[in-house]
């Protein structure tokens, strides 16, 4: 892989001041050909600053920030739920101060995906999302929409915020401008500050668009602390 420049957008942030995870993979996962890719995030990826791209792995200067690999899954995909009941479930999504500006899940964004995953069964979350004309729908896009529908799955997300920590995806599809998607979110449990999810966008006629699986890292008070007071979240080195 040669050496390039990459930027992200200041729409695209996730935490305060930072690229939403998925968003960040999809970008590194456009740079390879393998079918499914696996993304590891090792650092705040900063907004609108000129990073580089070597090797599969994205830098600001010697900080290393992400890194890519073919991928593969270990589980089923998350089944389909009706826009229908996607559509009811919003009204059991509760955000906290964090995320309330994520571009994906944020709830005080007028420019964001507004995927707002409520709960639809045990460790089960889902959300209507229709894909608007004000951006691009690239792969980077479809891999944010299958970002935070994982984190919001993990039970007491709001009390124990999380970070997305890896992710492994495929995208099969596109969506169309306006068309009356789904993305579904299934939690998997947890090892220590590790939480494990899956997630997975359908479109209008339940076709799978793409799929992800996930490891979240819950964060401690002080990383809690941190974010608050600084406005950034720092990943934990236990993502490997």
């Amino acid at each position: 892989m040669t050496a390039r420049t990459l930027r992200i957008p200041a729409r695209f942030n996730g935490p305060p001041d930072s690229g939403n995870g998925g968003y960040v993979g999809g970008l590194l996962a456009e740079q390879r050909d393998d079918a499914a890719v696996t993304v590891i995030l090792r650092g705040p990826p900063p907004l609108d600053t000129e990073l580089q791209m070597r090797d599969g792995r994205l830098y600001d200067g010697d900080t290393l920030l992400a890194e890519s690999r073919a991928g593969a899954f270990e589980r089923d995909t998350p089944q389909c739920v009706s826009f229908a009941d996607a559509e009811a479930a919003t009204s059991s999504y509760q955000s906290n101060e964090l995320f309330a500006h994520c571009f994906v899940c944020g709830s005080a964004r007028t420019d964001g995906l507004r995927i707002e995953a409520g709960v639809v069964g045990d460790g089960l979350v889902a959300a209507p999302w229709i894909p608007d004309a004000s951006l691009p729908l690239e792969t980077a896009v479809l891999w944010a929409a299958m970002d935070c529908p994982g984190g919001w799955s993990l039970p007491g997300m709001f009390e124990r915020p999380a970070v997305l920590g890896s992710m492994t995806a495929t995208v099969h599809a596109l969506p169309e401008v306006g068309e009356r998607c789904v993305a579904v979110g299934e939690n998997h449990g947890e090892q220590g500050r590790k939480s494990f999810a899956s997630t997975a966008v359908y479109g209008a006629d339940e076709r799978l668009l793409g799929r992800a699986e996930q490891i979240w890292i819950r964060l401690n008070q002080v990383d809690k602390a941190h974010a608050e007071s600084t406005a950034a979240v720092d990943y934990p080195s236990s993502t490997a």
